[in-house]
């Protein structure tokens, strides 16, 4: 037996005895020699530790024997073989710790701690991450956001007042019809770009900021990150890349700038192909929950296919891509009720960012729109896409907003909106449209930044990935809800 072998057997801490059995049985036919004891390893082999259970296969030839005993110890217990482990050795620190610090049992304490337990336990960290999800993210900034504010703001400030004034103005004033055509009218920069960015999304992004700057200073973003790390090592990332993640729902360029924290080039590669290609920002994710807010199971096959295709690419990418594996460990801060003063800052501040790199973004965008009209090429390509619209089972309007998703994503959601609103989609084409767009190559913002991220050989493989298969995706869901017979 080696020396440290030695020191850990003098004060060592014993699991339960179902578990101390494994960890014999499994010492027994570890027949190489390796850097730590072998207790060691059977835990990590009982806790599925992938870069464990490579070691041992390479090492020893009674791996089979190892795994029937890992195989019959999981069938002993409900939950995961790591959970017990680790609850087991946190009921014995906490027993440490009971005996050399005095805490005062007040009820604030003894709240703090049950929601420290239930938020990063699975069995009750899912029901608790759909509720936030649910009154944070769909009613608050789906319903509140997209429905409420867009309606008042975009059908009762814009439409009747704003656009009618402006178009008048500008017929009155302005004989040159390019100039009023650029400035009004169907596409101008006032009529449509400012009503976008102004109207449309800035309520969306706005309610979006306040509640994530909520959750950010609950302190539960890193017990998210603890929650989800299992199913993210599986895509070749770990909790940390929860926080690039969560704050692509607000915008994918910022979220693309802040994966430069993931400590892989291969963790910040993935994560740079799944926010361009399945997280949608804030915006496009208010406009879609609003368009599909009153259709509840179209809302329902657009998060699982878009979740679906998040977790399939994710998989195949961590297959495909060579590099290190993410290790995770990170600083779990207390719970707490946010300060108003630290949510009124963090919106503010991202507010301020939207309106000082966004919105230009989107009176480009309507300029180069305008250009396009006036030498013929926008209506060249909306021509051209055509056929393409018609495959995914989508009238030919529908190919106006991809062009518009060509500048932003969530200028091609706004486009989608108004094709919706002006009962040009069904709850079929909707969905399908809503799920090629959440899909669709990044922005113009977010693919600067990946040039300058990752490079533009890297930045050019994810686009040329993204652009075929986003509409493969649509072509696919449209026959399966077709086959199916769904009507909404």
């Amino acid at each position: 037996m080696s020396k440290s072998e030695l020191l850990e057997k003098s004060n060592v801490f014993q699991y339960d005895d179902h578990i101390e059995k494994a960890i014999c049985e499994i010492e027994k036919n570890l027949k190489s020699k390796y850097n730590i004891s072998k207790r060691s390893i059977a835990l990590l082999l009982l806790q599925e530790d992938r870069d464990i259970i490579e070691m041992v296969k390479a090492k020893e030839s009674s791996f089979t024997e190892i795994s029937e005993v890992i195989n019959k110890t999981k069938k002993l217990f409900s939950e995961p073989l790591y959970y017990v482990i680790t609850i087991q050795r946190q009921k014995k620190i906490d027993e440490i710790i009971s005996n050399v610090v005095t805490t005062r049992n007040d009820s604030k304490r003894l709240i703090s701690h049950w929601l420290d337990k239930i938020t990063v336990q699975p069995l009750t960290g899912i029901p608790v991450l759909l509720l936030v999800l649910y009154f944070g993210f769909y009613k608050f900034v789906g319903e509140f956001g997209a429905g409420t504010l867009v309606d008042f703001i975009e059908g009762n400030i814009f439409e009747n007042y704003i656009n009618p004034w402006v178009n008048n103005f500008v017929t009155k004033y302005i004989s040159n019809e390019a100039i009023r055509e650029l400035l009004a009218m169907e596409y101008g920069v006032i009529t449509l770009g400012l009503r976008y960015a102004l109207a449309i999304i800035l309520p969306i992004v706005g309610t979006f900021f306040l509640m994530f700057s909520i959750i950010e200073d609950s302190g539960y973003l890193p017990r998210l990150a603890l929650l989800v790390d299992r199913l993210f090592k599986s895509i070749g990332l770990n909790g940390r890349a929860v926080i690039p993640m969560t704050l692509g729902f607000g915008c994918d360029t910022m979220a693309t700038l802040v994966s430069r924290t993931l400590e892989t080039r291969r963790e910040r590669v993935i994560a740079t192909l799944l926010l361009a290609l399945a997280i949608p920002c804030s915006a496009q994710l208010g406009v879609i929950m609003g368009m599909l807010s009153g259709k509840p199971a179209a809302l329902a096959v657009w998060a699982l296919f878009v979740g679906l295709v998040f977790v399939l690419v994710g998989y195949l990418a961590a297959q495909v891509l060579p590099g290190e594996k993410p290790v995770f460990y990170m600083e779990i801060p207390p719970l707490r009720w946010p300060r108003l003063g630290n949510i009124i800052e963090k919106t503010v501040s991202r507010m301020q960012w939207y309106f000082l790199e966004i919105v230009p973004i989107f009176i480009i965008a309507s300029v180069l729109i305008w250009i396009g009209r006036m030498t013929g090429i926008f209506d060249a390509l909306i021509r051209w896409s055509e056929p393409l619209m018609m495959a995914l089972g989508l009238p030919p309007e529908t190919a106006e907003a991809f062009l518009f998703g060509f500048f932003r994503r969530d200028y091609g959601a706004a486009g989608l909106y108004d094709l919706q609103k002006n009962g040009v989609l069904n709850g079929v084409q909707m969905t399908v449209a809503s799920v090629t767009l959440t899909l669709f190559v990044p922005c113009i913002a977010q693919f600067s930044v990946m040039l300058k991220e990752r490079g533009l050989k890297t930045t050019l493989a994810i686009v040329a990935f993204i652009f075929p298969f986003a509409f493969l995706a649509g072509y696919i869901l449209n026959l399966i809800l077709k086959a199916a017979g769904v009507v909404w």
